[in-house]
């Protein structure tokens, strides 16, 4: 029997889904995190052969010995995974130190973690991006903004999500920066693109293809959404752009992608932009070698009809799987923000949509910044009674 461990198997809170169906394929699934077992979701407990609590996965000595001790207890570990960014560093680190070789190790992360290393791989995959400066002094930055031209956006070369980007626009902005940027925080600056952002989100197999593919749009930033306190949407598409498809599967081998389930951001131009192509044309933006965040998995399960938790398992177990896609459809997420006077309230959103809803929830307040406090995801079988839905869901009086 193999031996998994999964990191924080009860945040975000779907992720047991993942856990079950690598139980009913036959692992020994093992847990460790710092919520208390009794407190544990039932469905959490129920999918976990052993959970571990640590006081806090922060502390990277405790997790340490949470591991070394499920290996004195089970053996060899064959997987070890959280499939959250947050721990992405700390995954491929316990992978390095206990010798285990089926995820990235340490000497992976700054090329799937550093968006300025990241350039170098889309370079090899034939896909544009941004200009950039590593953020050094004013007086640099200003000349770099000179050449570009305004807006740039400044971000930590190794973040996470929109967190403590800035979105510039001139020379006091520039100053307000570097005012308030993280002092011991090494930062990358861009151009700016305009553009709406596309994804491109697989299942990858050992050999390094797509057991199973689709991809999302987000109309409005993540960015935008986190700085100005926006409502968050986006939606799985019903049909993958051949562009898409091809921009991901060469990112996919440019970085040597196998056995992972993968979010990949490109900007779709809007607009001409000199050097990085047409309106319409694929810009890369930045790797996420884990599944998009939040509900986005059973988005793409209400989308096409299919269980990724399951196919994502299978690949763990089997490097194959029978799960087929189904009949294919829009699926729209809306977060709406608390104390915003919307014209249809939840009641009333939820009773005119209730045939499109499939779920409707508090978000975690982890996630609320960028995804809103009450999220609706609901399907659509074209883009026009997507945009009504979107419409009624976010117009304010």
């Amino acid at each position: 029997m193999k031996n998994f461990i999964f990191i924080s198997p009860n945040f975000p809170t779907n992720y047991w889904m993942f856990c079950r169906e690598l139980k009913k394929n036959g692992l020994n699934v093992l847990g460790i995190g710092d919520q208390p077992y009794d407190e544990l979701d039932y469905n959490v407990k129920e999918n976990l052969n052993e959970y571990y609590k640590v006081s806090t996965l922060e502390n990277y000595e405790e997790v340490y010995r949470a591991v070394a001790f499920l290996i004195f207890k089970y053996g060899r570990i064959d997987w070890l995974e959280s499939n959250n960014e947050y721990w992405l560093e700390r995954d491929a680190r316990l992978r390095t130190e206990f010798h285990i070789t089926s995820g990235f190790q340490e000497s992976d992360i700054p090329r799937i973690k550093f968006k300025s290393k990241m350039k170098d791989y889309y370079k090899k995959a034939g896909i544009p991006t941004a200009r950039f400066h590593m953020v050094d002094t004013e007086e640099n930055c200003l000349a770099f903004a000179k050449e570009v031209g305004y807006p740039v956006v400044a971000k930590p070369d190794n973040g996470v999500g929109a967190s403590h980007t800035f979105k510039i626009t001139s020379d006091e902005e520039m100053k307000t920066f570097f005012e308030e940027k993280w002092p011991d925080t090494v930062y990358i600056m861009e151009e700016f693109i305009w553009g709406e952002v596309n994804s491109y989100d697989a299942i990858i197999d050992s050999h390094g293809k797509p057991m199973f593919e689709t991809g999302n749009v987000s109309p409005v930033s993540i960015m935008d959404i986190v700085n100005e306190q926006q409502s968050s949407l986006f939606y799985i598409l019903k049909k993958l752009p051949a562009d898409t498809r091809k921009a991901g599967r060469a990112t996919v081998k440019a970085f040597g992608v196998k056995s992972r389930f993968v979010h990949f951001e490109f900007f779709r131009l809007q607009r001409d932009q000199e050097g990085l192509g047409k309106a319409g044309d694929l810009v890369a933006l930045e790797v996420n070698m884990r599944p998009s965040g939040g509900f986005t998995p059973d988005m793409i399960n209400f989308a096409h009809s299919t269980d990724v938790y399951k196919i994502w398992a299978d690949m763990i177990a089997f490097d194959e799987t029978t799960m087929p896609a189904g009949a294919s459809a829009y699926c729209a997420f809306v977060g709406r923000r608390d104390g915003k006077d919307y014209v249809l309230d939840d009641a009333a959103l939820s009773g005119k949509y209730s045939k499109q809803i499939c779920m409707e929830d508090r978000m975690p307040d982890a996630l609320s910044g960028a995804m809103g406090n009450r999220m609706y995801i609901a399907t659509f079988s074209t883009e026009k009674q997507m945009a009504a839905f979107y419409k009624d869901a976010l117009t304010c009086r």
